[in-house]
């Protein structure tokens, strides 16, 4: 009895060690997965953090060479005078004017197009689709002056207007996003529905807005971006001062002659903060959003 029991101890030993030997390759690995993220991260916040160094430096301290890294002396008014240079509350308010349309656009109408192509049988369908999907291919640069002259016959230069309305009638990327979660949710919740009497605008809006909620909040965050951080098109369609926005108002800080750079780069921080934030605390569903698989599948 006491032969077979140390037989059976001398067999399990080499598994436990096999055990403590995979177990201690995995946690070196994880450490090692880490210490590479964490590498790559500082790599890519560094510009970031040389932004924020950068803006509460002294004029001085900026141009001297060699350039340091760390402020010698932090210098917090550089927000209050850049704040006080030029109306930012004014063109914060004009921005965020912009850019709630500009959301609200985007996610209505992606959502709703992507519906048709989706769950709704109609001659054509996949040629439109297809077609949709190739203007992906024109550059923006393309279609810029032909939509200048366009908005400068019917009126709309020197208005909100060229910069909102367009987003009311869907970009392809993310139509096709949409459409892709669309497909993912079972048809036999539609029938369901139909069976009950209602038709395609309720189903749409009671039904699949809720089910592809990350999607839609990762298309706002994707068009609050585009929006908030939008120079050309500001700079291209309005002309009063009054109703530039942030980024343009960033401009006063340059000029031929020089460049304040510690003011540049403090009001590109406060002007980073609100998508930085808003990532913050969406960041979940953002990743969820870009989950082409997602949805309700069954």
């Amino acid at each position: 009895m006491i032969e077979s029991t140390s037989l059976k101890e001398a067999t399990d030993l080499p598994k436990k060690q096999r055990f403590k030997s995979r177990k201690r390759q995995k946690r070196i690995g994880q450490i090692v997965t880490y210490i590479l993220l964490i590498g790559i991260s500082i790599v890519l916040l560094a510009p970031l953090f040389w932004m924020v160094f950068t803006s509460l430096k002294p004029m001085e301290e900026v141009v001297q060479f060699p350039p340091t890294f760390f402020p010698e002396t932090f210098q917090w008014s550089n927000y209050t005078e850049t704040i006080q240079a030029f109306p930012f509350f004014q063109y914060m308010k004009n921005t965020l004017y912009i850019t709630f349309f500009v959301v609200l656009g985007n996610v209505v109408s992606n959502s709703f197009i992507a519906y048709g192509f989706a769950k709704i049988a109609f001659p054509g369908k996949k040629f439109l689709f297809s077609l949709v999907l190739a203007t992906m291919m024109i550059p923006g640069f393309v279609t810029m002056i032909p939509q200048y002259i366009l908005f400068t016959k019917i009126g709309w230069v020197g208005t909100y207007l060229p910069l909102i309305v367009p987003s009311f009638f869907g970009s392809a990327f993310n139509i096709f996003l949409m459409r892709q979660f669309y497909l993912s949710i079972n048809d036999e919740l539609i029938e369901a529905a139909q069976i009950d009497g209602a038709n395609h605008l309720f189903i749409w809006s009671h039904l699949m807005v809720p089910l592809t909620k990350p999607a839609l909040i990762t298309i706002g965050i994707t068009s609050f971006n585009g929006a908030w951080n939008d120079f050309l098109g500001p700079l291209l369609y309005i002309h009063d001062e009054d109703m530039y926005t942030l980024q343009i108002g960033l401009q006063s800080f340059q000029s031929q002659s020089s460049t304040q750079w510690n003011y540049l780069m403090a009001g590109a921080t406060l002007v980073m903060i609100p998508t930085v934030l808003l990532f913050f605390f969406a960041q979940k569903y953002f990743i969820q959003g870009m989950d082409l698989t997602g949805g309700t599948k069954g």
